[in-house]
């Protein structure tokens, strides 16, 4: 019997395993269908940097001593000295990953090869049927926290294209080659991943190559100070207890905080555009409408928002950098009947994280990760905040305060003053 069980072995869960080491009385085990531990290896670029600082790692913005923070990483692999030289707060997307599974290799609660299949609340725990190989297994729980991330989103305008000519940006990298040989390529969308494409295939100096985006702008992060404090545990607070309308209106107007473009990839695809000799075709403001294969290539409908206007985009490629979106659970479809869902068909989620459930035994039960962004706002796929919303539920689930929690984290005020 354990007192929680994680499904989903990615960043957010592995650093509630983090935490959870050496909290004797929490007997935590992290539950995922992979093999082995991998982070974006499709867009693992060589010279792409993490958008956030190194103190965004598992541990370090609740517990900076841990023995599993990015500083005893750099400490253990003998490279404390060289960051500091580098004097650079963000690490490459690279070597995050190579500090993610040093983590994942001290830590005994992760189960790789662990598919879990269903899971049925009796009244006083869980019990999930677990697919391992051949074997099915039946693991107990008194808490489950949900982490099984984010799948790569196609729209249906695309989703129609043949697969060899046809990919997400997810698989950028394990397709490359095969892109490079094409001829004419198209990114759709303008997202950070969207940008990274677009540059590598300039850089490639790929014959014809094409960017095009829905928004009406090749738009930067907003990453200014004050901003970055909407990112904190103090703006979670304030979005939490707001109505779900006004919730919902403000993660459509804030998209830039987590979807932009870096300005540093930015200014490369400028300075290459500058000095490349071959035409680039890059739009912005402009939808796919639809997509047909034909015998000269793929043949993209696209709507120009500003004037009403269709016209036809041929391309014999096309790299959908769409997103993602939260992944089906269909494991936890026998306990949907007795969680809460908003007006939206999304799970009501307290302020702890917790899924607000009709059933009073479980309440206070099952937990999410990630899953949350309706709920908590725009920090909630943001690394920096999964350090503390890993010590609330760990401390939720202990029932004391196994970690303390920051009491102030920004300096901008939210609410109206003077407002509970």
């Amino acid at each position: 019997m354990y007192d929680v069980i994680a499904i989903g072995a990615g960043p957010f869960n592995l650093g509630l395993a983090a935490l959870a080491d050496g909290v004797d009385d929490v007997q935590l085990a992290v539950l995922d269908s992979r093999p082995e531990f991998t982070w974006h290896r499709g867009l693992m670029f060589e010279d792409a940097m993490l958008q956030v600082s190194f103190l965004a790692d598992l541990v370090s913005l609740v517990e900076p001593a841990h023995h599993l923070s990015f500083l005893s990483f750099l400490k253990d692999n003998d490279r404390l000295y060289q960051f500091y030289v580098r004097e650079k707060f963000h690490p490459t997307r690279r070597e995050y990953e190579t500090y993610l599974r040093w983590c994942a290799a001290q830590l005994d609660s992760l189960r790789f090869g662990h598919h879990v299949r269903d899971a049925v609340w009796n009244g006083s725990h869980f019990e999930l049927t677990v697919e391992r190989g051949d074997v099915l297994e039946t693991f107990e729980a008194r808490h489950l926290v949900v982490g099984v991330g984010t799948e790569p989103f196609v729209p249906a305008a695309l989703a129609g294209l043949p697969p060899e000519r046809f990919l997400h940006s997810a698989d950028y990298l394990f397709r490359r080659d095969d892109l490079l040989r094409t001829g004419r390529v198209t990114v759709v969308g303008s997202g950070q991943s969207g940008a990274e494409c677009a540059l590598d295939l300039l850089r490639a100096d790929s014959p014809a190559v094409s960017w095009l985006t829905r928004t009406p702008s090749f738009a930067p992060l907003d990453y200014s100070k004050l901003v970055l404090e909407m990112t904190t545990p103090s703006y979670v607070d304030y979005f939490h207890a707001l109505d779900e309308p006004v919730r919902d209106k403000l993660v459509k107007e804030q998209w830039r905080h987590y979807k932009g473009i870096s300005s540093e990839t930015l200014d490369d695809i400028h300075d290459v555009l500058y000095a490349r000799d071959l035409p680039a075709d890059l739009q912005c403001g402009v939808a796919v409408v639809s997509a047909v294969a034909r015998a000269d290539g793929l043949e993209l409908t696209m709507l120009h928002a500003d004037s009403g206007k269709t016209f036809q985009h041929t391309t014999d490629a096309v790299v959908a950098a769409t997103g993602y979106r939260n992944r089906p659970l269909p494991f936890m479809e026998s306990l949907q009947e007795q969680i809460q869902h908003d007006a939206a068909g999304r799970w009501v989620i307290n302020r702890d994280h917790s899924v607000h459930a009709a059933d009073e035994q479980l309440a206070g039960r099952i937990f999410v990760a990630n899953a949350d962004l309706h709920s908590h706002g725009v920090a909630a796929p943001d690394l920096g905040i999964g350090a503390i919303r890993n010590a609330g539920i760990l401390n939720s689930i202990a029932g004391r305060e196994v970690y303390r929690l920051p009491k102030s984290t920004a300096f901008t005020t939210f609410a109206v003053p003077g407002a509970s």
